[in-house]
């Protein structure tokens, strides 16, 4: 496996696996069986409702004999429980949920609320060591240059749509000049645009020996982005992991690159009503 350095001095493996998604009733068996090909990151959230689950399959791999360290867990922070005393509360709840004593990435799910009081809740979890790191996601570019203006704390990571048709190279720069590192979601763009038999990436593909979804991933990874592809079929979840044995050619990153519409696919964090939407999509 390869590795990033993390700002704060911590290192997170370059690729992971996701959970979004993933019915809760399948995620233990998934997570274990991702653990068993050889991932070691792992990512979940509040949100997705499957962090029992992941926890589950946790204390499988631990009772197996892998050791706590050699995992690298992430779930993230709600809405709802922005702010500083319920985002405590949070946090707690999804330490019991995943069953750990520790996490080692915690992020702010997305950028509304009270992110400040949030923010500083992990960082005190942080300073405690109940926190290894901490971060963000979607958090664009002013939004992160006001949360590491405004609070001293410069978050670990920022995790964002990224994938061949929205690559992010301005947002990725001023990550870059904070020191921050870049996790995609929506590698695989979700199968849109029929990402799968797009003919540059089949064409590069063969040159190797890989699919593209392989290309995709190694491509990212070239460009310094960590990666967590999901999958429920363990076949599919060995060859994502099979990605470290070549690497792309110049002319073929220029190739990917030139496939960019640096239009969102899914929804834009900036939109009026997207942002009145995600803040009240659990709303009972």
């Amino acid at each position: 496996m390869e590795f990033v350095s993390l700002n704060d001095g911590n290192k997170m493996p370059v690729l992971g696996f996701g959970v979004f998604q993933v019915d809760p009733k399948e995620t233990q068996r998934c997570v274990e069986d991702a653990i068993s090909v050889g991932y070691r990151s792992i990512d979940t959230a509040k949100a997705y409702f499957n962090e029992e689950s992941v926890g589950a399959a946790i204390k499988t791999a631990l009772a197996g004999g892998l050791k706590r360290e050699e995992l690298f867990i992430t779930t993230k922070l709600w809405i709802s429980d922005a702010g500083e005393e319920r985002a405590l509360k949070a946090f707690d709840a999804s330490m019991k949920k995943l069953g750990l004593d520790y996490l080692d990435l915690y992020l702010i799910h997305q950028p509304y609320g009270d992110i400040y009081g949030a923010w500083r809740a992990m960082s005190r979890l942080k300073k405690e060591g109940r926190i290894r790191s901490i971060g963000v996601s979607n958090f664009y570019a002013d939004r992160i240059v006001d949360l590491c203006e405004n609070s001293g704390v410069i978050p670990a990571v920022n995790q964002l749509e990224c994938h061949p048709f929205y690559q992010r190279e301005a947002l990725k720069r001023t990550l870059e000049d904070y020191g921050i590192a870049f996790e995609s979601w929506a590698s695989f763009a979700e199968g849109k645009n029929d990402i799968f038999k797009n003919a540059v990436l089949s064409s590069i593909g063969e040159k190797y020996g890989k699919s593209s979804a392989q290309v995709i991933l190694r491509w990212l990874i070239q460009r310094g982005i960590v990666v967590i592809p999901k999958s429920v079929k363990i076949e599919r979840m060995k060859q994502n992991f099979d990605i470290f044995d070549f690497a792309l050619a110049p002319d073929d990153m220029a190739a990917i690159a030139a496939l960019d519409t640096d239009k969102t696919l899914f929804f834009d964090h900036a939109d009026p009503e997207r942002v009145k939407w995600i803040i009240h999509a659990f709303d009972k």
